[in-house]
């Protein structure tokens, strides 16, 4: 049996869609067994996935003594490691341990001589989307022509979901209306949409013809996050919605997009988790690269973006986002409630 390693320690929405990768490598080599090393705070993602055999916890691992990490890494007798998130300390553990084949990319210095398969594969230029960048990494085990991004959504395997919390389901969830979950803050990853156009959308939503009274609105995010929007928290609740925020663990999130029908949000991770799980999903992007859409749509039978038709980086450096402030409460409320139409 072969063993591999998929090493992505980064945030939530970079793990989601490198899920797939875990999947192609199960249907290309049937009998391999796949690792996944990845961040605490991510664990409960890469948990949910059936193509994923073993996980291990970097946040755990890195606070061991060399030796100790060396001894836990030969344990798993990895043959194959891909670092699809690269980090000089885990391509060093890697050799250190004695796995034979370690695949990263040509543009990491240090891969150089922490690694024997090079791949010429730069994330920053590429005009790839990031899923079909993670899947390129592995191009030589799978050996067959990488899948269009169209198909990536049936290599996710996200089966494994945890049980939807009675209070969820009581308190939160309406099976008679559209539960509609709205994620506004992304922990600065990407642009975002201002409070005050979801709040017009709220309106919007709430007042507007076909069938106003069909949304359950559902308001998610940190703790932190939540202090950032009082007004959308209020306005929430002013339509008989329910705030979350700071409320739910990884865990409970996953469980409740799972049980939700749609989601809206920026670039971030509960946007990755809904389209991979076949929910309608929403991302609203500004087109500054590399975060523009091209490269990090959700990916999903059900998912959408909106976002100008151009090239800017005028909001580099942490300044507003005029483009994305440009996407109107009105073309957002157009695609939700073409929504209730395919439900």
């Amino acid at each position: 049996m072969t063993t591999i390693l998929i090493s992505r320690t980064d945030s939530i929405g970079d793990v989601v869609l490198t899920l797939p990768l875990a999947g192609l490598l199960k249907e290309c080599i049937p009998s391999c067994r796949v690792v996944f090393l990845c961040a605490a705070y991510t664990r409960p993602v890469v948990e949910v996935c059936e193509n994923v055999d073993e996980i291990l916890d970097w946040s755990a691992l890195q606070r061991l003594p060399e030796e100790e990490q060396i001894r836990q890494l030969r344990q798993q007798n990895i043959d194959i490691v891909l670092h699809v998130f690269p980090r000089s300390a885990i391509a060093r553990l890697a050799k250190k341990a004695g796995v034979k084949q370690r695949f990263g990319t040509m543009s990491r210095f240090y891969h150089w001589w922490t690694c024997n398969n090079l791949i010429p594969l730069s994330r920053k230029n590429s005009p790839l989307h990031e899923a079909e960048l993670n899947i390129r990494l592995a191009q030589k085990l799978i050996g067959a022509a990488a899948p269009p991004l169209r198909d990536v959504p049936r290599y996710y395997g996200l089966t494994r979901l945890p049980a939807l919390p009675e209070y969820l389901r009581g308190e939160v969830l309406d099976a008679t209306r559209f539960n509609l979950i709205l994620h506004p803050k992304s922990q600065g990853s990407a642009p975002e949409w201002s409070e005050e156009c979801y709040v017009e959308l709220l309106r919007l939503l709430s007042t507007s013809l076909p069938s106003p009274s069909q949304f359950n609105i559902i308001l998610t995010g940190t703790e932190a996050e939540g202090k950032q929007v009082p007004r959308l928290r209020q306005e929430v609740v002013n339509i008989g919605g329910k705030d979350l925020t700071g409320a739910t663990n990884l865990t409970e999130l996953l469980a409740l997009i799972a049980n939700a029908d749609g989601l809206i949000a920026a670039s971030t991770g509960p946007l990755h988790i809904a389209a991979a799980l076949g929910k309608f999903t929403l991302g609203l992007f500004a087109p500054i690269r590399p975060m523009h859409p091209g490269r990090w749509k959700p990916i999903g039978t059900k998912a959408a973006v909106l976002s100008q038709e151009k090239n800017c980086n005028a909001c580099q450096g942490g300044k507003p986002c005029a483009c994305i402030e440009e996407l109107t409460p009105e073309a957002v409320a157009e695609v939700i409630f073409s929504w209730l139409k395919g439900k």
